[in-house]
């Protein structure tokens, strides 16, 4: 790849893995996808680009480009992405009924692809929710008349709610434009029990990919895109309520947020952009406290991140540190232009941003990121061509066309030297309710064998769902109930399963320096 990097003049290149071979390509030409190739394009000389900070897998390849993407809640351990793109591995163009899948297991590196078509379901563009059973909910999207929900709707965000039900609302992608003269998205609860959609016709306001965090008592907290954040109730045919404005002068739209610590009720947010597009990207950020259902919202303006990002994506650490990755400074749909490469870290204790190594494939809109059980972090996807029905995609760009993925590992993976940390180790787990301690409810007991006999922490992470810049389903919550005897710690689980929503979650250790174990999978219930 050196060779493509110093030519003179080369702006975009393709290197053939298999040949080891570098081809230079002109700046306009069209090319058609090679599964052998990656692309390369050139980091524009930035030197703030160069962060030196974690260390970047080399891109693996996939049969389709991952525009939505969830983790597989395997025990013990789960090593398993499965992720999607439309109809076509690299094309969308209207309802089909036709999903491409990749099944990606990062350990072992195997890779698979299907076609799913029994769902007659084309899941591109969704809102996507994991159920207390592990079970992935995917609602509207490019089909989304064939989701048995009440409102046809895609652009939308759903979250999982304190009793397990999932809630979702707005989307205008498919199903007609929210507003006055169009269908107004109000918001809509599903409940697995009885396998039925609800409206909440109180619940009135319609947002794009609105950031929706479950919490106590069935409500729901929306803190974004829009610069006026809002509570939504889901009894008795919903409420919405004022929860104060995050930011007084801009709307961010895809911009990132994220739930770093369930326990304060604390979320991160920066990024984004006033428009969906043709739009500059903005470099501020946010700290937004939540406390009771209807109250309003704290808010403190935090310091920039290094760089404006429009179509990021953000993972939280078991430590509750966030990662920043990728986008563009300008927010411009099925491009590439000003992308920003490097990584950055938030950190929550200094509430500074520190640069990150930078990734070699540029990761923009529709892109993806999730936490492994390892604690690296998984970026991967952009682009997709929007062709019409029947049209041809022989002149899809497919520099822009990412089908492909990378593995950041964070810097509390190495020493101070460079070389690889050392990693407490979970030996087994014990719960009053599974004697592998794979499953416990919310404000239970959960046991822990360590075989380290420093100091050690732990944290659950709820498992990730990523699209379009959104994940609802990600959250940490740090673990302070804890009673050490031996080599066995003692863990109390919090009782509010609006902090700790049902469902699967890594459990990490922490050791002294902050690394963290390879997560074991466990299942918290109601």
């Amino acid at each position: 790849m050196l060779q493509c990097d110093s030519a003179k003049d080369c702006t975009k290149a393709v290197y053939d893995v298999a040949n080891k071979v570098c081809y230079l390509k002109g700046a306009d030409a069209p090319w058609p996808f090679n599964a052998g190739y990656q692309s390369i394009r050139l980091l524009n000389g930035t030197a703030s680009q160069t962060g030196n900070l974690g260390k970047w897998a080399p891109a693996v390849n996939f049969p389709v480009v991952p525009v939505g993407a969830f983790m597989v809640p395997e025990q013990p351990v789960s090593n398993r992405i499965l992720a999607f793109s439309s109809w076509g591995p690299y094309e969308f163009s209207g309802p089909t009924g036709i999903t491409q899948f990749t099944d990606y297991n990062y350990k072992t590196g195997a890779v698979s692809q299907r076609t799913v078509t029994e769902t007659k379901y084309d899941m591109f563009c969704p809102g996507m929710s994991f159920l207390s059973n592990g079970s992935m909910v995917v609602t509207g999207g490019e089909n989304a008349e064939a989701v048995n929900m009440k409102i046809a709707r895609g652009y939308q965000s759903s979250t999982t709610l304190s009793d397990g039900r999932i809630f979702t609302i707005g989307g205008s992608f498919t199903g007609g434009i929210g507003g006055q003269d169009a269908v107004l998205k109000v918001g809509e609860v599903y409940d697995p029990a009885k396998n039925t959609w609800t409206l909440l016709n109180g619940c009135d306001r319609t947002d794009n990919h609105a950031w929706l965090y479950g919490w106590k008592d069935g409500s729901v907290f929306q803190a974004g895109p829009s610069k006026t954040m809002h509570w939504y109730g889901t009894k008795n045919g919903g409420s919405v309520q004022l929860a104060g404005t995050r930011d007084g002068d801009n709307d961010a739209m895809c911009g990132i947020n994220v739930m770093f610590d369930a326990v304060a009720g604390k979320i991160l947010s920066a990024g984004g952009s006033q428009s969906y597009t043709n739009s500059d990207a903005f470099i501020k950020a946010h700290l937004i406290t939540i406390g009771q259902p209807n109250q309003a919202a704290t808010v403190e303006k935090l310091p920039d991140m290094n760089f404006p990002r429009g179509f990021a994506n953000t993972v939280v650490l078991p430590n509750g540190q966030v990662v920043v990755l990728g986008g563009q400074a300008e927010s411009l749909v099925f491009t590439d232009i000003q992308s920003i490469y490097a990584a950055e870290l938030w950190d929550p204790t200094t509430k500074q941003f520190t640069i990150l190594a930078p990734a070699s494939v540029p990761r923009n809109y529709h892109s993806v990121a999730l936490i492994l059980s390892d604690g690296t972090v998984w970026s991967a996807g952009g682009g997709l061509c929007p062709v019409g029905q029947g049209e041809s995609t022989a002149f899809c760009d497919q520099t822009l066309n990412h089908f492909d993925g990378q593995i950041l590992s964070p810097p509390y993976l190495f020493n101070a030297d460079g070389s690889s940390a050392t990693r407490p180790t979970i030996n087994s787990l014990h719960s009053a309710t599974d004697a592998n301690g794979y499953t416990t409810r919310v404000g239970g007991t959960l046991s822990v064998d360590m075989t380290e006999s420093g100091k050690t922490t732990f944290s659950l992470v709820r498992l990730g769902s990523s699209t379009h810049s959104i994940n609802t389903d990600q959250r940490q919550v740090p673990l302070a109930n804890v009673t050490r005897n031996g080599a066995r710690f003692t863990i109390k689980l919090r009782a509010d399963s609006g902090v700790l929503l049902p469902g699967y979650y890594y459990l990490f250790a922490m050791n002294e320096a902050g690394t963290p174990s390879i997560a074991r999978m466990i299942r918290v219930t109601v």
